[in-house]
């Protein structure tokens, strides 16, 4: 049988009056203005086009209006006189870090812009270190998405302190308030509400004296007993109650009638004299952030789109796909294998590479969750639009017969497909907390192929990488955590 609840308020009605007639007597002039937040960007316009390739869209048709066929026909005419152009991005592979780098400033924007690929060396996520820089120099007066963030950070941070100001100035009340009952002969429990100030104060002098003595006597705290922004409550040989802060809570001066951070950069101001040095510093600053994309999302630009080219680690020569998918597959090892070594179905590459092209065939934008502790993250439009909505951990499964055929490999296969029910709370605990969905994406591998067939076994054929992938497998299964509070009636 379900159980209602009513809430009881125990505010009396003459205050909440009070308040609302406060709120009255105040005029409009004077009230505190409420910050503006910076406009956004538009997003919606730059981030139209979810895959960085030239589309020609074709119009409805509809069966019963003739008229339509005819306008697929001009579609596909205009198709073939001015098919649209496809853009080419260079990019090059650096061994050192084992990953692929692109430079070229137009390249950077479309990539990220048109599927979010990639990170920016020298930013959190979207390349943005020109534009911070610019404000740094005061050039530009648009703050960045890093700039924002950080912001908003230091606003929580101001509103924590200035909480915890106040929690201690009532904890001083309170103490002095028992202080003085306890000289007065009067029991604490008498008091009905000693912080906000309804306390009986007896007219003695000594006695205030004797209260400044007791909440005074103990020594300061060393740094070892300072916990960072929370109070510890002691209990002296006398019986004297001392409360501890963090000193930044004791040394922050507070500025109430101003907002803790300006909503906008200021613009800059320069006089005459200077705007010929800033132009100058406009043209000397370059650019000396680049775009670094994963192993995976590289091969899906070559592999399935074809709108990137890769050059070595030289930058001589364009890497093929038949080159590059060895190369790639070496270096998901730490140290990197020779090339000698044949590949194994089961490497660290070729699995995620599976799973990165299963989502991004489904429309999901896949980033890397390290910083979840899973593999990637699926988001439904973007970073920009919203958080992501799924955490996905890959696990080899190993179901053909030929991974049991011998007590050899059934060993090395319970060895690679090993988890433990620890790893398994941890990681969905965390998703929980963040929340996220759990997705355990299991990846089928088939066994190894013989040499010379061109299926990627390492002989001399040609590899056929269509082929190689199909012969892959990938299926989900969500999980989730049971949390009371968030799964009640």
């Amino acid at each position: 049988m379900a159980s209602s609840t009513t809430a009881v308020s125990t505010q009396p009605k003459g205050s909440a009056a009070l308040k609302n007639n406060e709120k009255s007597d105040v005029p409009k002039d004077t009230a505190k203005p409420r910050p503006s937040r910076p406009r956004r960007p538009n997003f919606k316009h730059i981030h139209r086009f979810p895959l960085p390739i030239q589309v020609h869209p074709l119009p409805p048709l509809i069966p019963h209006n003739p008229l339509s066929i005819i306008s697929i026909a001009l579609s596909y005419l205009t198709y073939l006189i001015s098919p649209p152009h496809q853009h080419i991005y260079p990019a090059y592979f650096d061994a050192a870090t084992s990953s692929v780098h692109v430079t070229d400033a137009k390249a950077i924007r479309a990539l990220w812009e048109m599927g979010f690929f990639g990170k920016g060396s020298l930013s959190r996520s979207e390349p943005s270190w020109l534009d911070r820089e610019k404000n740094r120099r005061g050039l530009l007066g648009d703050a960045t998405s890093e700039e924002v963030t950080g912001k908003r950070r230091v606003e929580r941070r101001e509103r924590k302190l200035e909480r915890a100001r106040k929690e201690k100035e009532a904890i001083a009340e309170q103490l002095k308030a028992e202080a003085l009952l306890r000289a007065a002969g009067t029991a604490p429990s008498t008091l009905e509400n000693p912080i906000n100030g309804s306390v009986v104060q007896p007219d003695q002098q000594t006695q205030e004296e004797n209260v400044q003595e007791s909440i005074v006597q103990t020594n300061p705290p060393t740094k070892e007993e300072i916990a960072n922004g929370n109070a510890q409550s002691e209990r002296s040989s006398n019986a004297t109650k001392t409360v501890r802060f963090s000193p930044v809570v004791d040394q922050k001066e507070y500025d109430i009638s101003q907002a803790p951070l300006p909503p906008h950069l200021p613009e800059p101001s320069l006089p005459p004299s200077t705007k010929h040095q800033v132009n100058e510093d406009e043209d000397i600053l370059q650019n000396e952030e680049h775009l670094q994309l994963s192993n995976e999302e590289a091969f899906f630009l070559v592999h399935a789109l074809g709108v990137l080219q890769v050059y070595n680690d030289s930058r001589t020569a364009i890497l093929p796909t038949t080159s590059l998918l060895p190369l790639l597959r070496q270096h998901s090892y730490f140290p990197p294998r020779d090339a000698s070594v044949p590949a194994e179905p089961d490497d660290p590459f070729i699995l995620s590479y599976v799973v990165y092209h299963h989502f991004r065939s489904l429309g999901w934008v896949i980033r890397s969750g390290v910083k979840f502790g899973v593999d990637y993250l699926l988001y439904n439009r973007g970073p920009v639009f919203s958080h992501a909505e799924f955490a996905i951990c890959l696990l080899p499964a190993y179901s053909d017969p030929y991974w049991t055929a011998t007590e050899e490999r059934r060993r090395a296969v319970a060895k690679k497909e090993g988890r433990t029910w620890w790893w398994l709370h941890c990681v969905n605990r965390v998703q929980a907390q963040v929340k996220k969905s759990l997705v355990l994406c299991y990846v089928e591998v088939p066994p190894p192929v013989a040499e010379g067939d061109g299926e990627g076994g390492g002989g001399g054929g040609e590899m056929n990488i269509g082929t190689l992938l199909k012969r892959y497998k990938a299926r989900e299964m969500s999980i989730k955590r049971w949390v009371p509070n968030r799964s009640r009636d």
